[in-house]
């Protein structure tokens, strides 16, 4: 960095400082004590409101412990001396080293060390608010301040020198080097500083070798943080910092976690890659921060929020109210006409369910998913905008433009170092929310499989180049897909409409069929809806009114009464509900048993204890919308009802297909697999238009050769390719 960001102007030559003094000169040596025994007398006598030494026991507890680093509240400095605290925040790259000798002192002073005594990081943090990214300007650099996002990726940590012993090869002359913190690298002199000074003993270039066993190190870690989706404006692309961790600071945080970082704003002359140069590189340098604190949102429900007592005192005033639900899912995309159902499954997964951790370190999640599947034009890519929009944190996605490592996470190689590091995906970057995909049926299959992981265990499992590691992916999926024809075939089963495979669609808590009723009287609500949208001036949600009188909420404070809630409980079912639930369970599975007995091709969604699951956490949703640490009875029967409404409505679906089939029918089917099979060999591919052509000439109806390429597609024996152009038979 060569003193780019020290807050002082260094004339090449001059042999001294230009545009004001620094603490560190020799003429301000009594402000500098000065400023040590100042701060030296905070740590020790600094006391909170219970007359607690809160830094004295703190520092002794961490010493003891062998953990070197003090963290100190700058609210409490501001409180205690106002002008100590300018001077930090101000120029915080040469009061840092004093305040941090202060503290070994203090060490000294309170006796409870004899020995030599360890560095001590000093980690600050503060109640300030966080600035934008993209805010940071050069008024900026060399000062202290705060910043929030999320960590997109994470290099290894690595050893950094924080004193260099160099060794001349010629006059074996020893010069020891300080390394100033941050990222910035150590300028090695290419000549002696010894023997350039003797003719006779003149020392060659680049004489001095590095003394490793003999140097100080620390780790250091770089990690590159990106603005959070929800703040970044519209049309604007996110704005990424590189962040540089040292000593304890390293380790703590993995790619996909939204943290607020406290540092200083610095600069430094980035490596070139292959290609680059030019003189504009010499004077060019990139920002970064040498953070100095971090409060981290380990649980993906961002306890860092905090809410006003005005705020506080409206959320728990409308959670009493009896008509919030019907409230709260009117709220949910209220320019959409009808889908009720879906709304108020919607409002459950933006609340979600309890996590549980079990005794043996497992983790049950609580987000919910859920799938849209249906006819075009049936509002269900503007669900998945909406909840963009109203979700506290969520990603918006498409199918078609998503790949596996998009999704989950992709080992990226920095082309100037060669070095391998972590980015997260759109699961990891959305962790703690929902992750809205459309065009779920355009994915490719592999990628698809991609996410099994994500969606149940929701973590997300890393080995490649040498780097393994687990990423934490909490998010809810809320995916809209359409149907294999195109259009919802209320002739067919919901096995050929589905073209999913059951280890995705166990996956999803509740599976929404979206149709689009062909009857004059829904066409004219919905023209009605419609135009009047389009004919109202005032567009605008009503904003959070509690008298029943407004018809839906506004979007900024429903989703803060979600944060508040998703912070605030996390409720557990009464043994009334446990009992419902347990009878539900069995009598869902014998109605399904039963139908597999008759239709074997039908049952494409598998009940399972997952289902139990998800039934379990739409109650509990239920329950937190109502801030109630209970889920009770009532809120069981609520959440069998939307499962029976959307998942088990899904199943049992045209079951009067499957019932009207005469033996006839069923015998033609047989006798079109079986054609199919003559036709075409195994590893053979044939056209699809060209099959059905072919089983049309052999007086095989339409309806019958649809349903055998479809059964022998789901028996595994054939499989589609280009999108269901061509057939290939595989065994």
């Amino acid at each position: 960095m060569s003193g780019w960001d020290e807050g002082s102007v260094f004339v090449s030559g001059g042999g001294g400082l230009a545009g004001g003094k620094t603490i560190n000169n020799q003429n301000d040596g009594k402000a500098s004590l000065d400023i040590k025994e100042r701060f030296g007398k905070f740590i020790r006598d600094w006391k909170n409101d219970k007359n607690v030494f809160i830094y004295r026991d703190q520092l002794k507890q961490n010493y003891n412990l062998g953990l070197h680093y003090l963290e100190v509240n700058i609210d409490h400095l501001i409180r205690y001396d106002s002008d100590l605290s300018n001077l930090l925040l101000n120029k915080p790259n040469e009061i840092i080293p004093i305040f941090e000798d202060s503290i070994k002192d203090s060490i000294k002073l309170m006796n409870f060390d004899l020995g030599s005594i360890d560095d001590i990081q000093l980690l600050f943090r503060s109640s300030l608010e966080p600035s934008a990214i993209r805010d940071m300007k050069s008024i900026n650099i060399a000062k202290l301040v705060k910043i929030q996002g999320i960590v997109i990726s994470a290099s290894r940590t690595q050893p950094k020198p924080q004193k260099m012993i160099l060794r001349c090869k010629n006059c074996e002359h020893q010069l020891i080097i300080s390394i100033k913190p941050g990222i910035n690298q150590s300028m090695v002199p290419q000549q002696c500083q010894i023997g350039k000074n003797y003719q006779s003993k003149a020392c060659p270039n680049n004489p001095y070798l590095v003394l490793s066993d003999q140097c100080t190190f620390v780790n250091q870690q770089v990690l590159k943080l990106q603005e959070a989706p929800e703040t970044i404006p519209t049309g604007e692309m996110p704005r990424h910092i590189l962040l540089s961790l040292d000593r304890c600071l390293a380790e703590r945080v993995t790619p996909g976690q939204r943290i607020m970082v406290l540092g200083v704003y610095g600069i430094f002359e980035a490596a070139r890659g292959r290609g680059g140069g030019g003189g504009q590189s010499s004077t060019i340098r990139t920002p970064y921060l040498r953070v100095l604190g971090i409060t981290s949102d380990t649980n993906g429900r961002r306890d860092y929020l905090s809410f006003t007592p005005k705020e506080e005192e409206e959320f728990r005033k409308l959670s009493r109210r009896p008509d919030l639900y019907q409230l709260l899912s009117k709220s949910i995309a209220p320019a959409i006409f009808g889908h009720e159902d879906i709304k108020r499954a919607i409002c459950c997964q933006l609340f979600g369910g309890s996590p549980k951790r079990l005794p043996d370190k497992m983790r049950l999640r609580g987000d919910i998913n859920i799938l849209l599947i249906g006819d075009p034009g049936t509002a269900k890519s503007q669900m998945l905008k909406f909840v963009e929009k109203v979700s506290p944190i969520a990603v918006y996605t498409s199918g078609k433009g998503s790949s596996a490592a998009g999704l989950t996470a992709s080992v990226i190689r920095e082309p100037s170092t060669g070095e391998f590091y972590l980015e997260g995906g759109a699961m990891v970057v959305a962790d703690g929310g929902i992750v809205c995909i459309d065009e779920f049926d355009k994915m490719d299959l592999n990628d698809r499989v991609a996410i099994h992981e994500a969606m149940e265990q929701q973590t997300i499992s890393i080995a490649k180049a040498g780097i393994t590691t687990i990423l934490n992916s909490r998010t809810s999926v809320l995916a809209a897909s359409n149907p294999v024809y195109g259009r919802y075939d209320d002739q067919r089963s919901a096995g050929e409409n589905i073209d999913f495979q059951s280890t995705i669609l166990s996956r999803f808590d509740m599976i929404f069929v979206v149709r689009d009723p062909r009857n004059e009287a829904s066409d004219k609500k919905i023209a009605g809806h419609v135009l009047g949208i389009h004919m109202r001036t005032n567009s605008g949600h009503t904003s959070k009114s509690t008298d029943g009188k407004s018809e839906d909420m506004d979007i900024n404070f429903l989703k803060k009464y979600i944060s508040f809630c998703k912070s605030r409980e996390s409720p557990r079912l009464s043994p009334e509900a446990l009992e419902t639930l347990k009878n539900h369970y069995v009598s869902v599975r014998s109605t399904v048993r039963e139908k597999s007995n008759q239709e074997p091709n039908s049952n494409v969604i598998p009940i399972t204890v997952r289902q139990l699951e998800a039934i379990i956490r739409i109650s509990e949703a239920l329950a937190k919308m109502h801030l109630s640490p209970v889920a009770t009875n009532q809120h069981a029967q609520e959440a069998i009802r939307l499962f029976n409404v959307s998942t088990f409505d899904a199943i049992t679906t045209n079951n009067a297909v499957g019932e009207s089939m005469t033996l006839q029918m069923m015998q033609e089917i047989l006798q079109g697999e079986n054609m199919i099979k003559k036709i075409i060999a195994i590893g053979q591919k044939k056209s699809v238009r060209q099959l059905k052509f072919d089983l049309a000439s052999k007086s095989i109806s339409s309806m019958a050769m649809n349903r055998a390429i479809d059964i022998l597609v789901k028996k595994d024996e054939f499989e589609y390719l280009f999108q269901r152009k061509l057939i290939q038979r595989k065994r």
